[in-house]
């Protein structure tokens, strides 16, 4: 959400990804912003009164792919073919890229390179009318879910990159704040609608029930 990131440097690492003015998910995203501001991540997650589920996942999803942007955009100096040659969230777990379409076969990448890979690849889903439709009366296809789940499961691939690896610079950028209540409010919401497999979140489980304990 906008509010997070005040009047800082709006670098991204691709372009950002806008929701039409005057539409409903605008609307929506605007709710969003302000129970956000409150300050109660929980309530915030929470699918408002009469609202569509998918509707909901949609514009939640633009904005996370948006925040991640930003805070990956921060550190894109760090994060190098020499200094990250595969994309890893520490030493137990690499992650190989592959997209079903362009790259059957799963490739060992260097982090920014996966990083270019999954981003891209995000962002056609996102321009994908027929899958995230910005019209108000157009119907979600039947499998928007489970593509909405796997864009957030690898995009959390990217907070458990920069946890494990660049948090020291996320620090000398004191963006620390940013990086925890990002991805504290990307956690409250994919708990809420079981949107990402527990095993896959492994990665960072510490963090996670460090940061929503004190919520519960």
């Amino acid at each position: 959400m906008s509010f997070l990131f005040g009047n800082r440097s709006s670098k991204t690492f691709k372009p950002k990804k806008n929701i039409p003015e005057g539409s409903h998910q605008y609307e929506l995203l605007k709710h969003a912003e302000a129970t956000l501001g409150s300050g109660n991540l929980r309530m915030a997650v929470m699918l408002p009164d009469g609202e569509d589920l998918n509707e909901w996942v949609a514009v939640n999803t633009v904005d996370f792919f948006n925040q991640i942007n930003m805070l990956y955009g921060t550190i894109t100096d760090f994060c190098t073919e020499e200094s990250c040659p595969v994309m890893s969230a520490g030493p137990k777990y690499e992650y190989h890229w592959a997209d079903g379409t362009n790259i059957k076969k799963p490739i060992k990448c260097s982090a920014p390179k996966y990083i270019d890979y999954l981003m891209t690849w995000v962002q056609d889903q996102l321009d994908d009318e027929t899958l995230f439709p910005s019209k108000i009366g157009v119907p979600f296809k039947r499998n928007f879910m489970s593509v909405a789940k796997t864009i957030l499961k690898r995009l959390f691939r990217v907070y458990a990159h920069i946890y494990h690896q660049h948090f020291d610079s996320v620090m000398q950028l004191q963006e620390e704040a940013h990086l925890n209540t990002s991805f504290k409010h990307f956690i409250f919401f994919v708990q809420e609608f079981n949107l990402i497999d527990r095993k896959e979140l492994v990665p960072l489980q510490d963090l996670i029930e460090k940061l929503t304990t004190k919520d519960r």
